[in-house]
Order: C-alpha cells, then structure tokens, then sequence
C-alpha cells in the first residue's frame, strides 16, 4: 500500500480541506495517509468524522507552520520543524513516496529540492500544470513558475520531463511537444526559445515547434514548454479568466432563463463547464525532477483538490516518472545531447 504524506497546515483551508481531502482519498483510492501538522489541531478537525479512527490515517506532530508571508530561502533553513519539512523528511527517509501540500509555493520547492534532493542530470525543478483544452485531453505546461530564469538546456529537460508525464499519467501513447513563443515560425521568439530549438529537435521527442498562447488551450499540443515567468504568468490569466467566465454565465443564467425546465437543464450545463475547467480536477502540480515526489496544490484547495492531490501523488509514485526521466537524460547525455 502506497503511502502519502499531506501538510495539514498550509493550505487557506487547512486544516478542514486537508483532512476532508485524506478521508475521501484512503476510502476511494485504497492507499495510506500520513497527515502531517500540529497534532492537537489535526487531531481536532479529524475526530469531526465519524469512523476517522478505522481509515489507514496517520498524524505525524510537526510543532511549526510555514505561512504565506514567510521567505521561503529563509524557513527551509529556520523552520525545520515545519509540517512541510517533517512531509518531505518522511519521503525521503523512505516513511512515505510522496507528499502534498497547498502551502507557500517557494517554501514546498525549496524545502523538496534541499531535504529530498534532485534527480541525476536534472539542472532545476520544474513545476508542471495541467491545463483543459477543447479536444478534451489535458496538456501539460512546464514550467508554471518554479524557475524565473531558464537556460534553454533547461527547456530541454522540462521537454523531457513533461513528455514522461504526459505519457504515463494522462496516457498520450505519443505527447506532442511544443515550445511556447510568439510566432509558429522558427526564427520568431527571443533568444532562448530560439536556442532552445535544435535542442528539443535533437531529443527523441514528437517535438512540433514553435505553439502561441492561444494553443494552451486548443489541443494542438499534449505538453508546452516555458520559462517559469511566461508559464506563471499564463497560469494566473487562465485561473483569472476562468473566474470571470463563470461569474458571468452564471450571471446570464439567472438572468435570462425564465422557464423552470430551462433553467435546470441550463445548470447542468453550467455544473458541466465548472468540472472542466475546475483546477480541483487535476489534483496539484508535480514538482518535476527532485527525488520522491512532491505535488503542489492551489493554496484554495477544497477537499476535492486535495483528494486528487494525493490520486496524482500515487500514480506518479506507482508509474515510478523519476526513474524514467532519469533514464532518459542518461540517454540523451549518452548521445551528447546538450540537456546538462
């Protein structure tokens, strides 16, 4: 049975959505929770649920708290008795195979990258982000933040490590690969997407090209490469641009539908559209290329998202995505291929 460790204190809802989202995963995905946080607190918020005591639950004590308005290269070094660092200590002594949290982003990539260590070959972490498209299929961003400032041998590793992810967890038999720019055309772009070209080319990669940003959404690719800047910057519009659109169709509803059977058919349409584009869906982003494996969730995450949080975790922990992106970069160095 895999077992996953959850930081109990850091999302806005925690420790409710926390301990809700570990409940409904170890009775439906048949695996082991360790929720980590301070255990009285915890302890509380789970004896609210009936039959908590039978579940494949754990508390593990961590006495600190990382907020949202710490410095994340500060409390990796000052609070390492944070349920974060306590999570990612029990992945990396082997206590757990992974770990989520919907806490401070920074603090999580820099707590996994110090106490779990990276993957050989890989030069960052990258976050990698699902995103809906309309052929209804998921593609998968790298990187949405996790890094400011990319070398385009770095765009090629995220190339390589998105693919995997791709293929394993959303099961596209042959990912496309894109590379986001301003223009299809090859010589358009700056001077890292331009660099960073022959060298996706050069990977055994089903490598398309140059996507704009409209082809997040359209389906053309299966996985689109980014500096964390650009792809932080295109997760924040789309989580923004999704709010608005359903505020405003909300809106229309109530406002133009009269007819009683109208208005409940024209709800579930509107149920149907928040599914789709709903981020709790997708479970969290993995922190791709540290050892173990470590998924950040939306610091709003319901119980839902934390539920398929911890769903993504295992599937990324059963697929075993570490050894094969591992694998990978050993081969393309083998073959000289500038991703180091």
């Amino acid at each position: 049975m895999l077992t996953i460790a959850v930081d109990a204190m850091g999302g806005d809802n925690a420790p409710k959505a926390e301990v809700e989202g570990a409940i409904r995963a170890v009775s439906e995905l048949g695996l082991r929770v360790i929720l980590v946080g301070q255990e009285q607190v915890v302890r509380q918020e789970l004896a609210k649920h009936r039959g908590f005591d039978s579940l494949p639950i754990e508390i593990r004590h961590a006495a600190e708290v990382i907020t949202m308005e710490d410095s994340a290269a500060k409390v990796v070094r000052t609070k390492k008795n944070s349920s974060i660092h306590v999570a990612a200590r029990l992945v990396r002594d082997g206590g757990a195979q992974g770990f989520v949290s919907a806490g401070n982003t920074g603090a999580v990539m820099a707590t996994a990258k110090m106490v779990q260590g990276m993957i050989r070959g890989v030069q960052r972490p990258a976050l990698a982000s699902a995103f809906p498209t309309l052929k209804g299929t998921p593609v998968v961003v790298v990187d949405v933040g996790a890094n400011v400032d990319s070398t385009p041998a770095m765009l090629a590793q995220f190339g390589v490590m998105g693919e995997i992810y791709s293929r394993y967890i959303f099961k596209i038999r042959s990912p496309r690969v894109g590379l986001l720019s301003i223009g299809e055309e090859e010589h358009k772009g700056n001077d890292l997407t331009r660099a960073a070209t022959p060298l996706l080319k050069c990977l055994p990669l089903h490598f398309i090209g140059n996507v704009e940003g409209r082809d997040i959404y359209s389906g053309l690719a299966d996985v689109i490469v980014c500096d964390g800047f650009i792809g932080n910057v295109a997760l924040k519009v789309s989580e923004g641009l999704v709010e608005m659109l359903q505020s405003m169709l909300r809106e229309s509803l109530e406002a133009t539908v009269t007819r009683k059977l109208g208005y409940v058919l024209s709800k579930e349409a509107y149920r149907d559209f928040r599914k789709r584009v709903d981020y709790a869906e997708y479970g969290g982003a993995p922190l791709l290329g540290v050892k173990g494996v470590s998924i950040i969730c939306h610091g709003r995450s319901n119980a839902n998202a934390i539920k398929n949080a911890i769903r993504v975790a295992s599937e990324f922990a059963h697929s075993r995505i570490n050894e094969k992106i591992e694998a990978e970069l050993d081969r393309s160095a083998a073959n000289k291929v500038a991703v180091q």
